[in-house]
């Protein structure tokens, strides 16, 4: 385990899911041979129902303790770094020619640090020596505290063993990938999850609900031999996940697991009149719906 994904162990506790009241619909779905997922709020339970760069509210202690465990002097006003670390998002957004942009937020923090910092009275810092990756976890775990959902580590061990491809396509960022192996219960390489077929959006700069994603993600299934409509993309966000996984030719599912998370996005044009192939709300159910409960 490396030191970023043991600082991710450290800052995570326990969290329960909250009940949505949806039904699941359950039909059984013949010829898949890939299961594709996204991350917060379908395999992570998300504190703030999605990655934090999507959130709203005042975070502005959260980023001063960051700082301060970083052995940073952190400034009075934490909500300045917030705000600024706001701003440095919407000027990446503005300068991407991307419908749906993403950013990098390695890029975004060390902005952040050269234009508050100055302007704080605090000593002047080398931000090339601040441990960035460091500080973005200190932050994310403080603002969007995250835990596996009931089922996680049980159904991608069930799904490994019958034999089923498996990847992911989420909004993410670096921290993504240790923090979903960590809280899963093991190294990323013993998860089943096939490390050529996770798209994040991070290393595209390409943000769901475009396509983008979920085209590149057609690719790598593609040169396995694996067609769309042998994928079932499970997610839960009718408009970032369903909708845009649909228009690709996936089958789709949407996580109904948690009310933190589910994002029914009713009467969104991008949603239409889009419906998802099952509702599951609870991982396991994915088992019985592939009919992978009775293999071997």
């Amino acid at each position: 385990m490396n030191q970023l994904a043991e600082r991710i162990q450290q800052l995570s506790h326990p969290l329960a899911p909250q009940p949505t009241g949806v039904e699941p619909v359950l039909p059984t779905l013949d010829g898949v041979r890939a299961v594709v997922f996204d991350v917060y709020g379908t395999l992570l339970i998300s504190g703030s129902g999605d990655i934090s760069l999507t959130s709203g509210a005042s975070h502005g202690e959260a980023a001063r303790q960051a700082i301060a465990a970083c052995g940073l002097e952190p400034p009075a006003d934490g909500e300045a770094i917030v705000q600024e670390l706001r701003a440095a998002i919407a000027r990446s957004h503005a300068a991407s020619a991307s419908e749906f942009p993403e950013v990098e937020i390695r890029d975004i923090w060390r902005e952040t640090l050269a234009t508050v910092l100055p302007n704080t009275g605090l000593p002047t810092i080398d931000t090339g020596a601040v441990d960035i990756e460091r500080l973005s976890v200190e932050y994310e775990c403080r603002v969007n505290p995250i835990w596996p959902m009931p089922g996680l580590e049980e159904t991608l061990n069930a799904l490994q063993q019958a034999g089923v491809t498996m990847g992911v396509v989420s909004n993410a960022q670096f921290f993504t990938p240790p923090a979903l192996a960590v809280l899963a219960g093991g190294e990323w390489d013993v998860l089943g999850i096939a490390d050529d077929l996770c798209v994040w959006s991070f290393a595209h700069r390409e943000a769901k609900p475009g396509r983008f994603l979920y085209e590149r993600a057609t690719e790598l299934l593609h040169q396995r031999g694996i067609r769309p409509a042998e994928t079932l993309y499970v997610g839960n966000d009718m408009r970032n996940d369903v909708a845009p996984a649909a228009a690709v030719g996936f089958r789709t599912a949407l996580f109904a697991g948690d009310a933190r998370s589910l994002r029914l996005r009713e009467g969104d044009p991008l949603v239409g009149d889009r419906r998802p192939d099952a509702v599951v709300t609870d991982l396991r159910q994915i088992m019985p719906i592939l009919s992978l409960a009775d293999r071997p």
